[in-house]
């Protein structure tokens, strides 16, 4: 395809992709289900599970996608968009993140994060020796080190940019429950790409790669968090004034969001992680309150469901088709709740968190989401799983992050949570 072609059909792709996923949102919300989880589902949808199943043509016709890559297709542009949108996101995210709470509840997030680690990765390992000896899931080329790893890695993740938008929609941002799982959430993330780092170093034989992963993130957050930080508070004059963020704020602000996502792309993690770390460096009050009240309306409505159709289209539930593999899917799917859901649970009240908290921790810490899809892909792609194992993890993160708002609204409620105040923010004036 031509540029103009391209331009011209990426058009309209997103308005299909943005009526489609209002009217799967307003099915979804009948059932309880925030907008996100629809969207994740419409994403699905679109690609070769449903749409190109039913009506290939089409469905090649809309989202044309060449698999050898030799000719530009919708990957070309749908990619780099859906990565702007998912690290516009996270920037928010991070900007609405309390530091103040996660160092007052820091005995919590960290035993939460230990929990929602070690329990899935030991059930995932333990998993992965079975499938290595007695199935085909791994291709003969992945060794019993790298298969106990990869699974194990994969059932540790939580649907972090999907965490933050169930938190939002729930309006649970700057509650003890919100952010604790928030805190456990991007360590458990971050815990679960070095593994993965590890893994591909040793598949490739080149373990700079994960040197360069795990050395290079560490070192990204401890400049961004005291230098950039400080920096920014210091000269928060030039950001904002007579009470309002200026042009040179806003673009400062996008600067720093594309730089910190280039950064940790570049060094092996995910750009999620630079631009939500670079959300947390940003000052508070004026700055936040104005840099998220103009970047989110255009984010979340235009720029997120991009992210998950373009996730969709390399999904393919219709490889899950023996009852073999539908038995090991739901030896996987259990071993990921009790790994994950009660793990957490149990880790929240074992550090005295209240039963009722401690219930909704445990609840959405479970939700895997994209950042499942997006880690599995990798593992395809690099030939570490094979086709049936992907379509298996692909529905149990499905299934784990359809469970995470009817279970929290019957085990949690849906009174609201009072966020804890902020000690420190700067006076927002009128």
């Amino acid at each position: 395809m031509n540029n103009l072609h391209l331009a011209i059909q990426f058009f309209l792709q997103i308005a299909v992709i943005l009526l489609f996923c209002r009217v799967v949102g307003a099915v979804a919300a009948r059932f309880g289900q925030p907008q996100v989880v629809a969207e994740m589902i419409a994403g699905v949808l679109l690609g070769p599970s449903l749409f190109g199943l039913l009506w290939p043509e089409a469905q090649q016709w809309l989202f044309p996608w060449d698999r050898t890559q030799t000719t530009r297709d919708t990957q070309t542009y749908l990619f780099p968009a859906s990565q702007l949108g998912l690290a516009l996101y996270m920037f928010i995210v991070g900007m609405e993140f309390r530091m103040d709470i996660v160092q007052k509840r820091l005995k919590s997030s960290i035993a939460v994060s230990a929990a929602g680690m070690v329990a899935p990765f030991v059930l995932g390992a333990g998993l992965a020796w079975v499938f290595f000896h007695y199935t085909e899931l791994f291709p003969k080329k992945t060794s019993l080190m790298e298969a106990m790893l990869f699974l194990g890695a994969s059932m540790c993740i939580t649907a972090f940019p999907m965490l933050a938008r169930i938190i939002h929609f729930k309006k649970l941002a700057g509650t003890t429950m919100g952010t604790v799982a928030l805190g456990a959430g991007a360590i458990d993330d971050a815990t679960a790409w070095c593994l993965l780092a590890v893994v591909l170093a040793s598949f490739d034989q080149n373990w700079s790669h994960a040197v360069t992963n795990i050395v290079g993130g560490a070192g990204y957050v401890a400049f961004a968090l005291l230098v950039v930080r400080p920096l920014l508070a210091r000269f928060s004059g030039l950001l904002a004034r007579e009470g309002h963020l200026t042009e040179a704020g806003l673009v400062m602000g996008l600067a720093l969001m594309a730089l910190g996502a280039w950064f940790t792309d570049m060094v092996g993690l995910h750009a999620v992680f630079g631009a939500f770390v670079m959300g947390t460096a940003m000052p508070r009050g004026i700055v936040c309150r104005d840099l998220t009240s103009r970047i989110q309306p255009l984010t979340v409505a235009l720029l997120l469901p991009l992210f998950f159709t373009y996730s969709g289209l390399n999904t393919k539930i219709g490889l899950l088709n023996s009852g073999f593999l539908w038995l090991m899917c739901g030896a996987v799917l259990v071993a990921a709740v009790l790994g994950k859901g009660v793990a957490c649970w149990l880790a929240a009240r074992a550090t005295g968190i209240s039963h009722r908290e401690a219930l909704g921790i445990g609840t959405l810490m479970n939700a895997r989401g994209l950042m499942e899809l997006i880690i599995i892909n990798i593992g395809l792609q690099r030939g570490v799983i094979s086709e049936g194992l992907f379509a298996t993890l692909v529905i149990m993160a499905v299934i784990t992050t359809l469970m995470a708002s009817p279970i929290f609204e019957r085990l949690v409620g849906t009174g609201r949570f009072q966020p804890v105040a902020e000690p420190d923010a700067e006076p927002v004036r009128a």
